[in-house]
Formats: structure tokens, C-alpha cells, sequence
């Protein structure tokens, strides 16, 4: 049955509760608590799904308390399913951050989007994210209508509400309501982290009770190697513009105590024009943001070495994607 979280009426809008109906019970469930020890924990898994750019790995990374995700304003920005794990003395969360919902362009959104609907299978919930910013319209009803279609409960994320007045949230909220027949709808904010506890904790309370899924310290299931190379890529995104940041992947050649080493790929001449920049500006200017991340993720100052190669169409080719475990 649906439901609003207590942040709904701290905030004053209440009122939409009551334009949904009598169906609609404005409370919220506490976390049940279990045994601890490693042995019996509310611990499971809840897919976020939602149309690209509606902030879904920005809301992960609130949600798990630590940067597990890259995030730019570049729409599919995250191409590979990541785990993001997030724990408590009795619970674990454990969040799949995905592609947005796409028609496939080439072998690369081809393989996102067999990622997205394969990562669907056995999981405890789902957080359907929308954007409070933009029109809810087709493209959230398409994957309202999937998600809702697999018989766990959906919880909505109603995100970007910083900065916007009541009022419009409130008809967005209204608006949400209308996607399917979800568990409760929640209005937030991942940029500012408000509702972000009510959010997180609603979700624990749907999560069966069993063993923890992963390691108490552990935040993702991304490889060092791997987080490095999203990090540099996202700064490569936040840089450049146009078709660039699609075509650009980054491949790490070399891991060691004091050396970095890894190669921005892009697919023609031009882009990699690009990426050098001015006598070598652009890719510097990359690596000068990327290292203080990089060496936070190795735990010690290294040496940050990038290297620009082209490899045409790598999109489109698949034994390049699977190398590079896209």
C-alpha cells in the first residue's frame, strides 16, 4: 500500500496525501532490528532504476555515505551495474546503481541496457528515481511500468527538490504518485543530503533478515583499478562537451606504490585533439583534477601518468568492450 515518509509533512506538504486519497497512510516504518554478529541482519539488495539523468548515482553515493559512483551532467554517465554497500551495527543495503533506461545506439548501449534488465532478477526492492526539476513523462512511465511489473515493492525517489518551491514539488509529487502502486514516495535531495536518512531508512526496512552480503568495511564491489579509472573519466566528462565525453573510456596500464599509469580512449583524431588540448593543457589539467581522488582511493602520493590514444569505432566492437569490462 502506498505511503508517505514523516519528511512529507515536516516539510508542509501533507496536502498531497490527501489529493491520492483513502488509500494513502501517512507514516513511516521503523528499522527492525536484528541479531547482529554476522549472522542475522536485515540485509538485502534493491536495484535503483530510472531514464538517465535523473540523478540516480549521485543519489547512491548519498545514500551509501561515501563517492562509489561518478556523476556528471553527461546523460548515461554510468555504464557498467556497481554495487554500492552501505552498513549498519544490524542492516545492510546493498544498492545497484545502473544505466538509465535507453534504445540501445551502438554495441556499448546495447550492452548498458542488457545490463539494466538483467539486473532486475532477485532483488529485494526497487528505488525508481524521477527528477523533480523536469516533467515526469514517457520515458519515467516506460521504466515505471517495468519496474513495477516484477512484484517487489518500489519505493520513488522524488530527487533534485533543493532549491524548488513547495508548491512545485507538491505537484510533482502528485504527478509520481500516478506511476504504479508504490511502497512510499519520498521527496529529496542526493546534492544536499536532505531526506536522504528517511529515504535510506525506509529502504532497510523492506530488506529481508539473513547473512550481510558483503564485508562490513566494504562500500562497493569495484576494483581499485576500477574506481580510478571512473574517476579520471569523470573528470575527462566534466571537461569536455559535444560528442567527446561519449567517445572517451579510460584503460589503467600500470598499478603500483608510486606510479599511475592509464590511457584515455577516444575513438578519431580530433577528439584526441581534444583531450591533449594546447600543448598537452586539457589532458594536465584531467590529471591534475583526477590525482587527489586517485591517491585517496591508493592511500599514499602517486605519480599520475595519462597517455590519449585513439582506437576507432571501440564503441561498436565487442571484444573491446568485453577487455574493457564494459
Amino acid at each position: 500500500m502506498a505511503r508517505f515518509p514523516r519528511y512529507a509533512r515536516r516539510v508542509g506538504w501533507r496536502p498531497v496525501a490527501q489529493w491520492l486519497g483513502p488509500a494513502v497512510h501517512v507514516r513511516f516504518g521503523q528499522v527492525t532490528a536484528g541479531h547482529g554478529g554476522g549472522v542475522d541482519v536485515k540485509s538485502g539488495v534493491v536495484a535503483v532504476a530510472g531514464r538517465p539523468n535523473v540523478g540516480k548515482s549521485t543519489l547512491v553515493n548519498a545514500l551509501t555515505g561515501e563517492k562509489v559512483a561518478i556523476t556528471s551532467i553527461v546523460p548515461n554517465t554510468t555504464r557498467r551495474r556497481i554495487f554500492g554497500v552501505a552498513s549498519g551495527d544490524d542492516w545492510q543495503l546493498v544498492l545497484v546503481d545502473l544505466p538509465g533506461f535507453q534504445r540501445p545506439m551502438d554495441a556499448l548501449t546495447e550492452r548498458m541496457q542488457q545490463t539494466v534488465v538483467g539486473s532486475f532478477e532477485d532483488v529485494d526492492a526497487v528505488l525508481l528515481v524521477v527528477s523533480a526539476r523536469d516533467r515526469i513523462g514517457a520515458g519515467d512511465r516506460y521504466v515505471a511500468r517495468h519496474v513495477f511489473s516484477l512484484g517487489v515493492p518500489v519505493v520513488i525517489a522524488l530527487n533534485k527538490i533543493d532549491r524548488l518551491k513547495h508548491g512545485h514539488v507538491a505537484s510533482q509529487m502528485k504527478q509520481a504518485a500516478t506511476l504504479g502502486d508504490f511502497h512510499a514516495l519520498h521527496p529529496v535531495s542526493a546534492k544536499v543530503r536532505d531526506g536522504i536518512d528517511e529515504l535510506r531508512g525506509d529502504l532497510v526496512h523492506l530488506l529481508p533478515e539473513g547473512p550481510a552480503l558483503f564485508p562490513r568495511e566494504q562500500s562497493t564491489d569495484l576494483t581499485v583499478e576500477e574506481r580510478i579509472a571512473e574517476v579520471i573519466r569523470e573528470k575527462a566528462l566534466h571537461l569536455t562537451r559535444d560528442e567527446v565525453p561519449h567517445a572517451l573510456t579510460v584503460d589503467i596500464q600500470e598499478l603500483d606504490e608510486k606510479v599511475v599509469r592509464a590511457v584515455v580512449l577516444v575513438e578519431t583524431e580530433s577528439q584526441k585533439g581534444i583531450l591533449v588540448g594546447k600543448r598537452g593543457s586539457m589532458i594536465r589539467e584531467i590529471g591534475t583534477r583526477a590525482r587527489p581522488e586517485v591517491e585517496a582511493l591508493v592511500g599514499h602520493p602517486v605519480f599520475l601518468e595519462l597517455t590519449v590514444k585513439v582506437r576507432r569505432r571501440w564503441r561498436r566492437d565487442p571484444k573491446a568492450l568485453e577487455r574493457l569490462g564494459l
